[in-house]
């Protein structure tokens, strides 16, 4: 298992758009849901999405992770929307 640090710099590697919109970016691991919990916050909108193991075997070996990208380009559509 990777530790959180290593597991949101990925991601924040992968999905650069998080930085450029000011997106706070926080991991933790969540034993009760055995998986790695991304919250993602941005003034009044935030976003929890529960990481599966493999999911984020998957984002450390640089692939995609599907559904965290679907949610963070769902984020950063409704941040970007409020700017105008």
């Amino acid at each position: 298992m990777h530790d959180k640090q290593e597991l949101c710099s990925k991601i924040v590697d992968m999905y650069p758009e998080i930085g450029q919109c000011g997106i706070d970016v926080r991991v933790d691991w969540n034993e009760g849901k055995n998986a790695w919990v991304v919250d993602l916050a941005k003034g009044n909108h935030q976003l929890r999405h529960y990481l599966e193991n493999p999911d984020a075997e998957s984002c450390m070996e640089g692939k995609q992770c599907v559904s965290l990208g679907l949610e963070i380009a769902q984020l950063v559509n409704n941040v970007k929307g409020e700017q105008y």
